[in-house]
């Protein structure tokens, strides 16, 4: 489920706070501090989907290997912003903005930017930015918590999830790196590409839409390109390393096909509907051009075509979990619970329990009345997926319904908390201290988020 303030989809922002590590908790108690202000900041939000992240993995996953990193622990998310950027805060994670995903026209473009922020974490820039955070307390904006990205480390113990709220003077600071540190993350790039069989001439194609930039004034200039060397540079170093090394990549039609469903989707969701119909022809892939079709119609309210055209596409791929939840997705925002239901459960099953997928079954269940059933299906999204908010607001309502008054409250406090909002954040938590039995494990969640409240407030105030 692609998730908008409107009917078709949600926009998610950064969610879900595991229980987190004493190490972990510290830090987002430091940074918090740290990144505080008075200033009203604006919060970077998730776009999160299943099918489009399974393509951006698929896209990503032998770029991640040629740069000697785990394919199957670093992802790639999209954040809600239409402009030309991308980015990595830690280790685990590649963030690029939606606009650049719709900008590109071909799949080798969008594996250079993801060869270019694997870079930054294999050249150790990642230091440098934390170096950045420390001494963020200057930038004006910087206004919600910085948690620390941590994988899961063995049994029991969970990653700590992030949220950062910022307005757009103050994220370009934190985001800002070397001219000398993008040039080497460009020539590690190129050199990525080439080891995992992509054509460095991506690269090339990438800075070309950077050099328009540069003909803006500041004002109007996205924040990637301004602390970037200047493109011209960065196309000649690029032509160079091609015209040295050449390119013998061939056209993979896996990363074609996959380009082609994730930029489809995400133009569904994010341009008219009107928009999408007068260019579906011209969509190379029929399943791709059918779910194109079902969510345009379904925006439009349209729900016998839409669910005509979702059908079509599952005709074509009958056991695809993806067009499932889509389907899903459909039937539920138009009160169809009962179908809804079986069409995500049809959707788990053939994805092997995807949290997202899973998220999007307990609002079902919840939506359907059944509460329990809820709570099962979001507590196992949870204990996988620590970035869904949707999922944490879901919880708290399905624990609420049950009369467990205190883990809903556990629930709302780890929400709030990750979006930066630890004063809120800290309410609940006291609220769901006072009434989880004194040293659970849900006791003490709501104690790690008390405490962080309590730490930043005390900074605060110095």
């Amino acid at each position: 489920m692609l998730i908008s303030h409107g009917a078709a989809m949600t926009f998610d922002r950064f969610s879900r706070l595991a229980s987190i590590p004493a190490l972990a908790l510290a830090m987002l108690c430091v940074v918090a501090s740290a990144l505080a202000s008075s200033a009203q900041a604006a919060s970077i939000s998730l776009l999160r989907d299943p099918d489009i992240e399974r393509g951006l993995n698929e896209l990503a996953a032998p770029v991640l290997r040629a740069a000697g990193l785990n394919a199957k622990r670093v992802r790639v998310l999209v954040v809600n912003d239409g402009s030309f950027n991308a980015f990595v805060i830690d280790s685990q994670t590649i963030f690029i903005h939606y606009g650049l995903i719709l900008k590109v026209d071909r799949p080798e473009m969008l594996q250079a930017v993801i060869a270019h922020e694997a870079a930054h974490i294999t050249n150790g820039h990642l230091s440098r930015r934390m170096q950045n955070m420390r001494s963020a307390r200057s930038a004006a904006g910087l206004g919600a918590a910085l948690a620390v990205l941590a994988a899961a480390a063995g049994a029991g113990e969970a990653a700590a999830g992030i949220a950062l709220g910022t307005q757009s003077s103050a994220l370009r600071g934190f985001l800002a790196h070397t001219r000398a540190e993008e040039a080497s993350a460009d020539r590690t790039a190129a050199g990525i590409l080439q080891r995992a069989g992509v054509s460095p001439r991506g690269l090339v194609d990438v800075h070309k839409i950077f050099a328009g930039q540069e003909l803006l004034s500041p004002v109007n200039q996205d924040p990637y390109m301004r602390s970037h060397p200047l493109s011209r540079d960065r196309i000649r170093a690029a032509e160079a390393y091609l015209a040295s090394h050449g390119d013998s990549a061939k056209p993979d039609a896996n990363a074609i096909y996959w380009f082609a469903r994730v930029r489809g989707k995400l133009s569904a969701f994010t341009r008219s509907p009107k928009w999408t119909l007068r260019r579906i022809a011209d969509e190379p892939y029929k399943d791709v051009r059918l779910m194109r079709e079902a969510v345009a119609q379904h925006r439009r309210n349209n729900l016998q075509k839409a669910l005509r055209a979702i059908d079509g596409a599952l005709a074509l791929r009958p056991t695809d979990p993806y067009y499932q939840e889509l389907k899903g997705q459909i039937l539920m925002e138009n009160r169809r619970w009962q179908p809804a239901l079986a069409a995500y459960g049809r959707a788990v099953q053939q994805a092997g329990r995807d949290p997202l997928i899973l998220a999007s079954l307990g609002r079902a269940q919840l939506a359907a009345g059944q509460p329990k059933a809820a709570i099962k299906s979001l507590e196992a999204a949870r204990a996988r997926d620590f970035r869904n908010a949707a999922m944490l607001r879901d919880m708290a309502q399905g624990y609420a319904k049950l009369g467990q008054s205190g883990m809903a409250a556990l629930a709302t406090a780890e929400r709030y908390a990750l979006q930066g909002r630890l004063k809120d954040a800290g309410l609940h938590a006291k609220r769901a201290t006072a009434q989880l039995p004194t040293g659970s494990t849900a006791w003490r969640r709501a104690q790690d988020v008390l405490i962080a409240a309590e730490q930043n407030e005390k900074r605060k105030s110095r």
